[in-house]
């Protein structure tokens, strides 16, 4: 049985596309079915699973999977730090091309170099090994890469110098209030094989669906050159942070969004460009003298109130108990609990496994000397934590970058989960057999906060304490552990 790996997200249209102009028939996948283990036919048996793009490549080189189609970024992304012969760059498909730039503020010095000697030159983005790579290439004596989960253009200039982000040219780029520095990469989606399967396999029928619609033969080369620096000079840090330190709010952006705007409603508190839009701005106007406001990913919002970039952010329980399970030390708290959009993170097995309890699932995978457990999970240190308070023993996490369902049971036993009404578990004949927590909508902040930020502090949350009903009767909010 060959195994294809498609992507999902912004890639799905156009690689649906190219499979039906191949003969390969996916069932559901034009469709954007929720199942992400498809049936497919190619000629040969062949079963297809549908991956965020940034896991593809890292199935490919473990030969989990066979083929694969993924954006050249992330398959660089990944070779970056891993550059090893078992993924096989086959040629480029001609759709979803993409360009990744690094970019620099609208107005800001171009001489990094001169910005690192003095200040030390912040890097945002998804693409972490990548910016790395370019910082070491450039031989910045001091730069330090801000990992984020997506939104990298939100970071300059208060909170980086520089972002690596995709942009379909100079202009849409200078929309988002950046200038091109750098063309990083320019690219379409790649047709990927496992070395292993194309020597050990007969991947013919498969791939002479495929290799026809090869557009590219040669890798588009990935500049890590340094750009032409211009002399500048160096600004205060304060003056591009704003200067009067003001209390620094984090608000969600993507799926968060209208829950957010729902409990602003109930909390009397107006922010324009963010609560009267479907489409927030990425610096909304701040309702709160003393108060500024930007758009992350709620994923990263731990992390960037613990290291001070943020002094209250609003973020999901799930987020903040993985970045403290991660760092115990962490100095934010939770300062009040909304009770908004409730996600059970749930132990999640396949619907055929006999067992109806994590006990009973344990025992069975220890039967007859079971190999380690393995985990796949966004939330890579709930999932740890939960498999040492339940004494595992042997484990193997697997991190994830999204549409976990589809890796059990083939390439896991185990998913940590979140989950809110089922459905999705259900059409890739999923069951949860234990809720780990009830995740809910959270107000976090730094402790031991400056004193000058307490007064709108203090109004915020006063604000937001009229939109907390009482909370859940019986709802857990940490993980339990077994003696």
């Amino acid at each position: 049985m060959l195994k294809l790996a498609l992507p999902g997200g912004r890639l799905r249209g156009e690689v649906a596309g190219l499979l039906q102009r191949t003969g390969l028939q996916v069932e559901g996948y034009a469709e954007g079915s929720r199942s992400y283990r498809l049936a497919a036919n190619g000629g040969a048996p062949l079963t297809a699973r549908v991956f965020r793009e940034k896991d593809i490549p890292v199935q490919i080189a473990l030969g989990n999977y066979d083929v694969g189609i993924c954006g050249l970024i992330w398959t660089e992304e990944f070779l970056a730090r891993h550059p090893q012969p078992h993924l096989v760059k086959l040629g480029g498909l001609g759709i979803g091309a993409e360009s990744f730039y690094v970019a620099r503020p609208a107005g800001a010095p171009a001489d990094f170099a001169e910005l690192a000697l003095h200040w030390g030159v912040r890097i945002a983005s998804e693409y972490t090994n990548l910016a790395d790579a370019f910082a070491l290439s450039l031989r910045l004596p001091g730069y330090r890469v801000l990992t984020v989960a997506g939104s990298a253009e939100a970071y300059p200039p208060e909170d980086a110098e520089m972002a690596i982000v995709a942009a379909s040219g100079d202009e849409p780029l200078r929309t988002l209030g950046l200038e091109p520095v750098h063309t990083l990469l320019s690219g379409s989606a790649w047709l990927l094989v496992n070395q292993e399967s194309l020597r050990s396999k007969d991947l013919g029928p498969l791939l002479a669906k495929l290799i026809p619609e090869v557009r590219e033969a040669q890798n588009p080369p990935l500049n890590l050159s340094a750009p032409v620096a211009s002399p500048a000079g160096r600004p205060r840090r304060d003056e591009a942070a704003g200067g009067d330190h003001p209390l620094r709010l984090a608000l969600p952006d993507g799926h968060q969004h209208p829950h957010v705007v729902k409990a602003l409603a109930d909390a009397e508190l107006e922010i324009p460009g963010y609560t009267d839009t479907d489409a927030p701005v990425r610096r909304p106007a701040s309702p709160i003298e003393g108060m500024s406001v930007k758009l992350i990913r709620p994923q990263d919002m731990p992390r960037m109130v613990a290291a001070g970039y943020f002094d209250v952010a609003i973020t999901g329980r799930d987020c903040i108990l993985e970045h403290l399970y991660e760092f115990p030390d962490s100095p934010i708290e939770i300062a009040l609990d909304l009770q908004r959009s409730p996600v059970n993170m749930c132990a999640v097995v396949s619907a055929e496994l006999p067992a109806t309890s994590i006990e009973e699932a344990l025992a069975t995978w220890r039967t007859g000397g079971h190999r380690a457990i393995r985990i796949a999970s966004e939330f890579t240190a709930i999932a740890d934590h939960y498999a040492r308070a339940n004494h595992f023993g042997r484990y193997q996490i697997i991190p994830t970058a999204g549409a976990s369902e589809g890796f059990v049971p083939e390439d896991a036993d185990l998913l940590i989960e979140g989950t809110e009404t089922g459905k999705t578990l259900v059409e890739n004949n999923l069951k949860s057999i234990e809720i780990l927590f009830l995740s809910t909508t959270c107000i976090i902040v730094r402790k031991g906060a400056d004193a000058r930020k307490q007064p709108p502090l203090e109004r915020l949350l006063a604000h937001l304490g009229r939109a907390a009903p009482a909370p859940v009767e019986g709802a857990s909010a940490t993980i339990r552990t077994r003696g």
